[in-house]
């Protein structure tokens, strides 16, 4: 074998894992939701919250299912309910008013058009102080059949609706988002969802935002001012807002992952777990 066939084999070899290696130290966050809803692992607070200061416990609105899940044990919203897991972001999610990057990774289990109750649905929000100073969400359309899925980064109010117009009534083009008519959703298997934040604040560079589905880019939010206003202790990452289905393995990065990061993330036989 030539000395270049070799050099090429040992690094077919080596870059998943090299690969692992970058997706480890990058990694923040992660709730395997195998015993508990407060993470795993966090750079920063690990506790589940109902609300600001109060302790999340499983109830009738979110339940812990200790072998549905997708690696291990899951969380399973039965119906639409009033409590909301939400993490702290502080030393977490890294929000800034220089130049914020982020990913977060999902996997989640339903099908939309029956699973979901009347209304909008966001199963992961990202939030600050007021959503008129930023908001960040993964939605299930309302108003379609079949249900569009969507990743919206809305960031100070003035900016995206200078006429003050309802979110519902905006025409899709006019809205920060990336829209999935045809989502791959179903209750009989797991679906991964991953987005990226690249240069919010950051005045010298283009921002930017990435949508993925089974490690596979649908789309990116390009050519917005995504200037927020965010005091950053508030910022939170919120789930199951009028969500009903499964969700698991959720997992926060301190940068926006690659294309190639995103499905060696989605194509982990541990998941996130195995990073570790």
């Amino acid at each position: 074998m030539s000395t270049i066939k070799a050099i090429t084999l040992v690094f077919c070899l080596l870059s998943p894992l090299l690969g692992q290696d970058s997706l480890k130290s990058s990694l923040v966050f992660h709730a395997s939701f195998d015993s508990s809803l407060d993470a795993d692992f966090s750079r920063g607070d690990k506790t589940s919250y109902s609300k600001k200061g109060v302790p999340c416990a499983p109830n009738q609105d979110v339940k812990l299912d200790l072998k549905g899940g997708k690696f291990g044990g899951c969380i399973h919203f039965p119906k639409k309910g009033a409590t909301r897991p939400q993490y702290s972001g502080v030393n977490m999610l890294g929000y800034n008013d220089k130049s914020w990057n982020t990913t977060v990774s999902i996997w989640l289990r339903l099908t939309p058009d029956e699973d979901l109750e009347p209304g909008y649905c966001d199963p992961v929000q990202i939030t600050g102080d007021d959503t008129k100073k930023g908001y960040i969400f993964l939605e299930f359309s309302k108003d379609e059949t079949p249900r569009f899925f969507r990743y919206a980064v809305r960031p100070l109010f003035h900016i995206w609706n200078p006429t003050n117009v309802q979110w519902a009534d905006l025409p899709f083009e006019n809205r920060p988002m990336v829209q999935v008519a045809k989502p791959p959703f179903t209750r009989d298997t797991w679906t991964h969802v991953v987005f990226t934040l690249s240069n919010v604040n950051n005045k010298s560079a283009k921002p930017t935002g990435g949508l993925f589905i089974n490690g596979k880019l649908q789309g990116r939010l390009e050519n917005w001012d995504l200037t927020f206003g965010w005091d950053p202790a508030s910022v939170a990452l919120v789930l199951g807002a009028s969500y009903v289905g499964h969700q698991d393995d959720l997992a926060v990065f301190n940068r926006a992952l690659t294309d190639a990061e995103v499905d060696q993330l989605y194509k982990l036989e541990g998941g996130v777990s195995s990073l570790k």
